[in-house]
This record gives C-alpha cells, structure tokens and sequence, in this order.
C-alpha cells in the first residue's frame, strides 16, 4: 500500500502463491520515444493514452520497455532515476516460480507488440518469463468501482476451489445477468482476460 508498493518490494518477493498488484498500466507504441519519466507521472493520472501523445520520434527497439506499471515514487523525480516506473523487462527478474496467480488490477496490462511466430511482447509475457503459473490481466482502461467488484467476486470463487479460467468466466457471466449491479455493458466485464494455467489452486482441472 501507498509508499510499501515500490520497485524494492516488487524486487524481494520470493513466490508468493498470488501476487495481486492494483496500479496504473501503461503500453507505448512503437513510435513513441521512451518509457514515462517520473517527471511525466502525476497522482491520479491514467497512465496510456497521455504518456503516448507526449512522446514521439525515438523508436524503443525492446518492447518490453514500452510496457509496464507504475508503482510507488512513479510521480516523483529523485537524482534521474526512473523509481517507480516498473517495465515489463523489469518484471522478467522477479521471482515468480511456483506463483499460482498474478493479478494485474489496472489498465491495458494484458497489451505488448505482436511479433509473428513468437506471439505477445508486454506484462504477459514478462510474468510467464518471471515463472508465474497464471496471468489475469486487462486489455483496456478499467472502471476502478466495478473492476474492485469484479475481483471480489473471482477470489470468493478461487477459495471454493473454482478453477482459475472458470471463476473468471463465471464472475464475468454473473456481471452480465445482474442488471441490477449496472455492469452488464462489457467495458466493466470483458477488459479482462486470464492466460497460463486454468484449473484450480489445487492443481484440479
């Protein structure tokens, strides 16, 4: 929480059984110069589609360093260092072998650069590098309300033991019925999606 989620804490997990991370994503195209400074970074500032029209000209050739998230020290600017600023590269050292699930409870998380034969280059990649068994991610900005319901409602389903691809489509399915709850429009269900392992955190399938 708050000044606890940095890079240094990212950087000591040891495997956690679910990593759960609720921030800001970003994924810069091609042509845009570089990763966001923290200059560019401001508190309650969607990082996307701002950071990519304020750059441009200088062709990033890794993609992995046009995505990331941005943690704590992301707004802040200390001696030029890029504190906060946590790229998809970065995410490749972390320590996630033996990690059930990675929730990446924030905007345009699941979006890389499609390279043909060697599929998606982002976050998603990065955590399957970094060891972790399954990945819940998003495909586009997120409403933090209904995205707080939505997770509530898929780890209630994991401790019963639904499998981790079933209690997504369930909690998703539940979302689209309700009327009552106002979310049945698929920006507040569809933006996320799960890749990797699908059964159980038992292993069940």
């Amino acid at each position: 929480l708050q000044q606890q989620a940095n890079e240094e804490a990212l950087n000591k997990l040891n495997a956690p059984l679910i990593l759960h991370i609720a921030t800001h994503g970003f994924f810069l195209q091609e042509e845009v110069a570089a990763p966001p400074t923290s200059d560019e970074m401001r508190i309650g500032e969607i990082v996307g589609t701002e950071i990519e029209n304020k750059f441009s000209g200088v062709k990033i050739e890794n993609p992995l360093l046009r995505s990331g998230i941005a943690l704590s020290g992301a707004n802040l600017h200390k001696d030029e260092k890029e504190e906060g600023i946590f790229t998809a590269l970065k995410t490749t050292g972390v320590n996630l072998w033996g990690t059930k699930v990675v929730v990446l409870s924030a905007c345009n998380t699941a979006v890389g650069e499609v390279k043909t034969g060697d599929g998606i280059y982002g976050l998603r990649r990065a955590l399957v590098l970094a060891g972790s068994e399954t990945q819940l991610m998003s495909l586009w900005p997120v409403s933090d309300k209904g995205t707080k319901e939505l997770m509530i409602d898929y780890y209630s389903r994991l401790q019963k033991d639904e499998g981790r691809s079933d209690a997504l489509r369930n909690v998703q399915l539940e979302l689209l019925k309700n009327r009552k709850l106002g979310r049945t429009h698929p920006f507040y269900w569809a933006s996320f999606i799960q890749s990797g392992e699908w059964a159980n955190l038992k292993g069940i399938r």
